[in-house]
C-alpha cells in the first residue's frame, strides 16, 4: 500500500473573510435566508414525510447539492452560515441546492404523536430515493454533518449510482459500545437535552470556555428545535450499527463508497477519531481528508470561507467549474498533485462512483488547514 502524503497548507490569517463572533452569535445568523428563492416541500417516503427546502432547477447533467443536518440542528442552524458564505454563490449558482430536514426536526414541526417509532438510520437513508425521484435529480453531490453524514454515507452504500460525491463532516462510522451507551444514558440523566446534544456538537474546549456560539446554539436547540422530537432522533442515532465499509483490499469483497469523498473535522473536535478511523476505511485514491485547526466542532459554521475553497476544489477534481477562481488553497494543493478534469457540464469520467482517479494514484490525500 502506498504511503499516506501529507499536505500542510501554513496560513498567517483565514484564507477567505470571515464572519466574527457578534455576527455568529445573532440568531438571524442562522434562522434568515438571504433571498427568498427557497422553495419548501413535503415528500412522501416509504418511512413518513421529509420536508425539503430547495432553489433551483436541475441543469443538465449537473448533479444536485443534497444536505443532511446532524443531530440537535436542522438545516437552517446547521447550514445557513455556509451556504449564505458570500463565496459560496459562486459554487451554488451553478447547481440546484436540496437541503433535508430529518423528520420532525425542522422549523416550527409539530410534535410526533405519542408511541411513534422513528426511523432507524438506515431507513433514514432509504427515504431519499423518494427525494432524488420527486425532483428528477439524476444523481447528488451530498454534504452531511455528523449523524446527516453518516446517513449520506449509508445512502450512498445502498444506491451508488444516486450519488456523485459526498462532504461529509464529524461522521462516525461506529456504532455505540455498551460503555458509551451507559455514558450517554447517564449524562442524559444528569443534563438537559440541549447540553447534552452540545457535548457532541462542540469541542471540550468550546464549552469550557462557553464561547457566544456555544451559547447561541444552546438557545437554538433549546428554542427551535421540538425537544421530543429531537430526543426521538437522538436515541436512534446513539442506537445506530457500525457502517459497514472497509479499505478494499483489507478483507475480501470490502464494500467501500464508490465515490469521491472528502471528509472533514476541526482541530479537536469531538467527531476528530471517528473521522480519522473512517478515513482508514475508504478508498484512499478517491478520499480527501481536510483537517482544519481553528475550526471547533462546526468548521461549516466557524470556517465557511476555508470550507468553501476546499469543496470548490473537490468540485474541480470532479471536473465541474473548470474556470472557477482558483484561490490560495487550490493552487497550493494543484502544485501538489495532479486532478483529472472534463469538459464543464458534463458528468465527469474521473473520480465518479467505481472509478479511480489515474491522475492521483493510491495515495490518500490529507490537508490540514490553519490560520
Amino acid at each position: 500500500m502506498a504511503g499516506l502524503q501529507e499536505l500542510r497548507f501554513p496560513e498567517e490569517k483565514p484564507l477567505l473573510r470571515g464572519q466574527d463572533a457578534a455576527e455568529l452569535e445573532n440568531s438571524d445568523t442562522f434562522l434568515l435566508a438571504v433571498d427568498t428563492d427557497w422553495k419548501e416541500h413535503d415528500i412522501e417516503t416509504p418511512y413518513g414525510l421529509l420536508h425539503v427546502v430547495i432553489r433551483g432547477s436541475p441543469k443538465g447533467n449537473r448533479p444536485a447539492i443534497l444536505t443532511y443536518h446532524d443531530v440537535g440542528l436542522n438545516h437552517k442552524l446547521c447550514f445557513n452560515t455556509f451556504f449564505n458564505f458570500e463565496d459560496m454563490q459562486e459554487i451554488t449558482k451553478h447547481f440546484v441546492v436540496c437541503h433535508v430536514d430529518a423528520p420532525g426536526q425542522q422549523v416550527g414541526a409539530s410534535q410526533f404523536p405519542q408511541g411513534y417509532q422513528f426511523p432507524s438510520m438506515e431507513q433514514l437513508a432509504a427515504m431519499l430515493p423518494s427525494v432524488v425521484q420527486h425532483f428528477g435529480f439524476k444523481y447528488v453531490i451530498g454534504i452531511g454533518v455528523g449523524a446527516g453524514a453518516y446517513v449520506l454515507a449509508k445512502f450512498a452504500l445502498i444506491y451508488p449510482d444516486l450519488v456523485e460525491g459526498l462532504v461529509l463532516m464529524n461522521i462516525d462510522p461506529n456504532g455505540k459500545g455498551w460503555i458509551d451507551w451507559a455514558a450517554t444514558k447517564l449524562s442524559g440523566l444528569t443534563s438537559t437535552l440541549p447540553d447534552t446534544v452540545l457535548s457532541h456538537l462542540f469541542s471540550q474546549e468550546e464549552l469550557v470556555n462557553s464561547t457566544e456560539l456555544v451559547q447561541s446554539y444552546r438557545q437554538q436547540i433549546g428554542n427551535v428545535v421540538n425537544q421530543a422530537n429531537l430526543q426521538l432522533f437522538w436515541n436512534i442515532y446513539n442506537s445506530r450499527r457500525d457502517l459497514d465499509i472497509n479499505r478494499p483490499g483489507t478483507v475480501p469483497n470490502a464494500k467501500t463508497l464508490r465515490c469521491p469523498v472528502m471528509l472533514v473535522v476541526g482541530d479537536n473536535a469531538p467527531a476528530e477519531d471517528g473521522v480519522v478511523e473512517c478515513n482508514s476505511k475508504l478508498d484512499p485514491s478517491t478520499t480527501t481528508f481536510l483537517k482544519m485547526a481553528d475550526s471547533g466542532g462546526l468548521p461549516q459554521v466557524t470556517q465557511p470561507g476555508k470550507l468553501t475553497e476546499a469543496f470548490k476544489y473537490f468540485l474541480q477534481g470532479m471536473g465541474y467549474m473548470p474556470s472557477a477562481s482558483m484561490t490560495r488553497l487550490a493552487r497550493s494543493r494543484t502544485a501538489s498533485l495532479t486532478s483529472a478534469s472534463s469538459v464543464d457540464g458534463s458528468r465527469p469520467q474521473a473520480c465518479t462512483h467505481s472509478e479511480s482517479s489515474e491522475g492521483l494514484g493510491q495515495v490518500n490525500h490529507t490537508m490540514e488547514v490553519s490560520c
